[in-house]
């Protein structure tokens, strides 16, 4: 989380107002609905990884509030398959999602989001 903060005010000092990250569906987006899933992500990392817990949810909730224009990735299992997109995009609670995403799913999903503003101020969950 320090390092988040440092990151933070960096991009303050530097006039930096594009923020995008991954993040496990731990993190929910504020439009989203907890589903059984998201509880059982949330529920194994903070039962038996409690500092990666806490490191995720902390940087996430110091960006969601920054002001920033972020978007925040959200993903299960990431995979070395490679396959083509589309990878779909979806959020918990209104959308059936799937538990894997190709590696360079998420790459080139994340890659998209720096001149894309339709997932702006939202935690997007994907997967293949």
């Amino acid at each position: 989380m320090e390092g988040t903060s440092h990151i933070l005010a960096a991009m303050k000092r530097h006039g930096v107002g594009r923020f995008i990250g991954h993040a496990t569906p731990a993190v929910l987006d504020p439009r989203g609905s907890p589903t059984l899933i998201t509880g059982l992500i949330e529920f194994m990392p903070r039962t038996f990884m409690p500092r990666a817990y806490e490191e995720i949810t902390g940087m996430s909730n110091k960006i969601m509030p920054s002001g920033l224009d972020r978007t925040i990735v959200r993903f299960i299992a990431p995979q070395g398959l490679c396959t083509e997109g589309p990878y779909p995009v979806r959020f918990f609670g209104t959308d059936k999602l799937g538990f894997a995403i190709t590696r360079a799913g998420i790459a080139a999903f994340t890659a998209d989001q720096i001149g894309e503003s339709r997932y702006l101020h939202r935690a997007a969950a994907i997967s293949n």
